[in-house]
């Protein structure tokens, strides 16, 4: 077992000092000379043609220095790969909530005053909101000009409101079905549900004195989002600048460029810089929330507990846009085959548009929606043969050296040890009182591919410098950075200072995302770390003698082990009059072979006279490589559980006709403290994982298999199926009642 000094030890947060002070810097906070308020004027319709706007009321406001409308930006669409969303509304709008025009002042009173001056005539148009409405035939066909929009996948043969379909597949399908002895088919439905970000969505555009655009923006693919500003406005790439600024929360919903091309074009007009800072009113109206989804799944087995056969259509209501969605669909649909031994297999995701608020992406995209129905679907499968939830999934439970689905094989595969573990911690065959149950659910997620860049310097004063393009968005990335510079260059973890790289210091960077920080940014800085401590000891050797394989680095001192002798490695580099400057990149497009499982079991009392539901007791067990920093990543399976948990029992923006009836965290319920259960944990380190170390991804495994856990232990409590998320005590109620 390798012995490490700083790795697996826990570290204080890097960014912590600064944002419990008030020193860090958001967007918001950023004040240049001269900067203005922009705000947005939104549809109240979700599906009309506008038929005239009147804006001269609001130029004549003093204080208002830009007043646009989509004349005044025809034909610019933006978007994270499939560019359909306009800057304004063009000639029609589609969801209520969706930019129809806006202002720049001097202040945000100045600028709400311009705003209530404008006057909009609008035609109603025929509108649809339920996704299977949006796929008939005959329905109101949203972006009839879809074939035109740059970034769509393929062409459409015909034009509709589905616009995208991605599937996954193996063996044949309706073979399979014709062998099993028996089929189970089951519908579910899953809500919309907003990422809860402390921070709201806000940007500073400045275009400076040389025409350069300076963004700064509560963004975290800063790299990402200057590519599609340049594809949007039609201006070089490096023309563009983002700055680093904190991010207050990201939970998957701060990747799209949302106001900042609006911001862009204020400040154009205005010659001023230009602020757009989101209330959590328009966050809940008109930011990118998770995708509500409608899914059918459909399962052939045998009498023994063989599963044969897996057909699954998941549907996601992508809202009046795609644009919001980096792949355009979600690849976390593949889930729905769930880990398990399955030899024909087909998967179907479907994005559609209807007239309500765009999706876009949260913590897992696609995955807590598919879990859901995978994993329940698992429990109405096991009582069909009268087996145990928990002996049905053993007996099924993926390989190693099996196929997986979105290609490659699984290797190291720690499924049964993981499900396992949380039977074991959560006592899941113990007795139970009345009304007491409990439910298991296991998913498994790789880390995702990407591009980073890092360096590491070694000044003559002694400091340690890491240099990285990543914006931190609140995990702690740059504590665990930090942690890898440490222990290579064997210092203590507060020697070394983060440095925040803008855009223009490397050619490009994928960001935050897809739990790949750790496993991408984490080797560019470990490559980084060995290329400082591989220069100075050759540099040592060049001025001392010594044999350079005969040297060791220990924190600030280099020592010969022949003699003992000692350098500090400051005074070396102080009488050379120059740094050492290590550095580092990874590029790695593919996700690795290795997976990381995870298993848990949920333990509830429902009350059989008003349904309510209480989670008891929660077990989450995971199969994880090296942890860096132990309380760090307690903390990502705490908050996505506690995730899980809001999305299984409470959370949903409500959507009435397209209009969003929670606006407000009055009315739109997280989980509280008192909503959080008794929790354990179980950790199953192994030395398989594909990050420095053999680390493995945490930030997302957890918050996967929560919702489902939780319904098969409310329908072990009192015999009910809930298929439609959240599990409110109203819809167990009546689904008692109707059993009556």
């Amino acid at each position: 077992m390798v012995s490490y000094h700083v790795i697996g030890q826990p570290t204080p947060r890097a960014d912590g000092p600064e944002k419990v002070t008030g020193a860090a810097h958001y967007s918001a906070d950023v004040q240049l000379p001269g900067t203005l308020w922009g705000k947005v004027l939104r549809s109240p319709f979700p599906h009309a043609l506008i038929t005239g706007i009147d804006t001269s009321r609001a130029k004549e406001v003093p204080g208002v220095h830009a007043v646009l409308t989509g004349a005044d930006v025809r034909g610019v669409l933006y978007g994270r790969r499939l560019r359909d969303v306009p800057v304004l509304a063009q000639e029609r709008v589609r969801f209520i909530g969706e930019p129809v025009a806006a202002v720049a002042a001097i202040d945000e009173d100045v600028a709400q005053l311009a705003l209530d001056l404008i006057e909009v005539e609008y035609k109603e148009l025929p509108a649809v909101f339920d996704p299977l409405e949006a796929l008939k035939e005959g329905s109101p066909i949203l972006h009839p000009d879809i074939n035109s929009y740059p970034g769509l996948p393929q062409p459409l043969e015909k034009v509709s409101n589905v616009f995208v379909r991605t599937t996954w597949g193996k063996g044949d399908v309706a073979n399979g079905f014709a062998q099993a002895d028996l089929l189970v088919e089951d519908t579910f439905t899953t809500p919309v549900v907003h990422q809860a970000y402390l921070e709201s969505h806000s940007c500073l555009v400045w275009i400076d004195e040389s025409g350069r655009i300076q963004v700064w923006s509560s963004n975290k693919s800063p790299y990402a989002l200057r590519q599609q500003m340049a594809e949007a406005l039609g201006v070089p790439v490096e023309r563009i600048r983002l700055n680093h600024a904190y991010i207050g929360g990201d939970f998957g919903g701060k990747g799209s460029p949302l106001n900042v091309p609006l911001c862009y074009f204020l400040a154009l007009r205005s010659g001023r810089p230009v602020r757009i800072v989101m209330d959590y009113v328009e966050e809940f109206m008109a930011a990118n929330p998770r995708h509500p989804s409608v899914i059918r799944i459909k399962t052939g087995f045998k009498r023994d507990g063989s599963l044969i056969a897996r057909w699954a259509e998941v549907i996601f209501n992508s809202g009046a846009y795609g644009g919001f969605k980096p792949g355009v669909n979600l690849g976390g649909a593949s889930n729905a085959a769930g880990p398990y031994r399955i030899p024909n297999v087909q998967i179907e995701a479907i994005q559609v548009y209807t007239n309500n608020v765009p999706g876009g992406h949260m913590r897992a995209p696609g995955e807590p929606q598919a879990l859901f129905a995978a994993e329940s679907h698992m429990d109405n499968i096991a009582r069909q043969l009268g087996m145990d939830p928990l002996e049905f999934r053993l007996q099924n439970l993926v390989q190693e050296g099996a196929e997986a689905l979105t290609g490659g094989l699984y290797n190291e595969v720690k499924a049964r040890e993981t499900l396992k573990a949380a039977e074991e911690a959560a006592n899941y065959r113990a007795p139970k009182p009345a009304n007491v149950g409990r439910g298991i659910a296991i998913g498994d997620r790789r880390a995702g591919g990407g591009e980073s860049h890092a360096a590491v310097s070694l000044n003559q004063d002694g400091s340690v410098v890491l240099h990285t393009p990543i914006f931190e968005q609140g995990t702690g990335t740059y504590t665990s950075l930090r942690q890898i510079v440490a222990e290579e260059l064997a210092l203590p973890v507060e020697r070394i200072v983060i440095q925040v790289w803008d855009t223009d210091a490397v050619p490009f960077d994928s960001g935050v995302g897809g739990s790949r920080v750790t496993r991408i940014a984490g080797l560019a800085t470990y490559l980084a770390a060995q290329d400082a401590r591989q220069q100075l000891l050759k540099l040592v050797a060049e001025t001392t003698g010594w044999p350079e394989d005969k040297i060791v680095l220990r924190g600030e001192k280099i020592i010969y082990e022949d003699t003992g002798d000692t350098r500090q490695w400051d005074e070396v580099l102080s009488r050379m009059g120059s740094p050492i400057i290590g550095q580092g990149a990874h590029s790695d497009s593919e996700r690795p072979s290795v997976t990381s499982f995870t298993a848990q079991v949920a333990e509830v009392s429902v009350d059989p006279e008003t349904g309510e539901v209480t989670l008891l007791r929660f077990t989450s067990a995971h199969d994880v490589g090296k942890i860096l920093d132990p309380v760090s990543h307690q903390g990502q399976i705490n908050g996505g559980v506690i995730q899980g948990v809001g999305y299984a029992l409470m959370e949903e923006l409500r959507i009435e006709e397209g209009r969003v009836a929670t606006l407000s965290f009055a009315d739109y319920k997280i989980p509280t403290i008192k909503d959080i259960p008794d929790m354990r944990t179980v950790l199953l380190e192994s030395e398989s994982g594909s990050g420095p170390y053999k680390t493995k991804a945490i930030g997302e495994n957890p918050i996967g298999p929560v919702a489902a856990a939780i319904a098969n232990a409310v329908e072990d409590a009192v015999g009910v199926r809930i298929r439609d998320l959240p599990i409110t005590a109203e819809k167990v109620y009546r689904a008692l009642r109707h059993m009556q």
